[in-house]
């Protein structure tokens, strides 16, 4: 497996945050979603970097950015992205985000009032309600899940991910998507960051979709089990003039089941 690097750091008010910058062209921002990382943007950065500066970076808390014990909620995610974008010196980029990332993105326009020239959610968190038994068991016995011994919590992980992709998860992706989580400081982060995952913080938006006021292409993957294509169709109803598509024998790791017609339609939306 080819090692996937990020080699810049920025010192947000909320902690340490890697990055990395590909290609020329118009500014374009990549935010992936939970329990991901940049990792899984691997395949579609070499093809978009052909036509776009690609900035793509690790959530706080998440990949190889900081995982101290700490706020790394959806709270301060959009926060760290709107610091972000003033550390790049970018004003008006294309952003596309996954998941928490579309969250991240969403709460960043209408919460932080940043503008962007386009916007592309992929299976995104945010229409009410979501989560899972699992998020809810985590919550009320985060220390528990935490003492679980490594080789429970390295299976734990396992079944969970595999469940965000409609074919089977191979054994290099599955590989990339575990090791951040690894470790006695990955463990606390991964249980960490679900234990914070709260519906507040998209119940604090979705009453201003209607509010949006760029244009937004809506991505799902049609077979996503984690959150159904229902709430793909409820969100582009809620945004005005959204765009709307579906990606067939995809799941919810869009960027995994289907890479490649996830990366033609961001470049057909974005190069329009």
């Amino acid at each position: 497996m080819v090692k996937f690097k990020l080699s810049e750091t920025y010192h947000s008010t909320y902690g340490n945050v890697k990055y990395a910058v590909s290609g020329e062209g118009p500014p374009l921002v990549l935010v992936h979603g939970t329990p991901w990382s940049s990792f899984n943007w691997r395949h579609i950065i070499p093809g978009l970097s052909q036509w776009f500066k690609v900035y793509y970076y690790d959530l706080l808390g998440y990949g190889k950015s900081e995982k101290k014990e700490m706020d790394v909620s959806l709270g301060v995610q959009n926060k760290i992205l709107n610091e972000l974008l003033d550390h790049w010196g970018l004003n008006n980029p294309i952003i596309v985000g996954h998941d928490f990332g579309g969250t991240t993105a969403l709460r960043a326009h209408l919460l932080n009032n940043r503008s962007f020239k386009k916007m592309i959610l992929i299976d995104p968190v945010a229409i009410a309600p979501w989560g899972s038994e699992f998020f809810s068991h985590v919550n009320h016995y985060e220390k528990a899940f935490q003492g679980l011994p490594d080789y429970i919590h390295e299976s734990v992980i396992s079944t969970y991910v595999q469940g965000a992709m409609f074919r089977e998860m191979d054994t290099d992706t599955l590989k990339g998507i575990k090791e951040p989580w690894l470790g006695h400081v990955g463990k606390e982060a991964f249980y960490r960051q679900i234990a914070q995952a709260s519906q507040k913080y998209t119940d604090e938006i979705e009453s201003l979709y209607d509010e949006v006021c760029v244009p937004t292409l809506i991505i799902w993957g049609e077979e996503d089990t984690w959150i159904p294509i229902e709430k793909g169709e409820q969100l582009s109803g809620k945004i005005p003039d959204a765009s709307y598509v579906t990606i067939s024998n995809a799941g919810h790791l869009v960027q995994e089941d289907q890479p490649s017609i996830l990366l033609a339609h961001i470049l057909k939306y974005a190069l329009d």
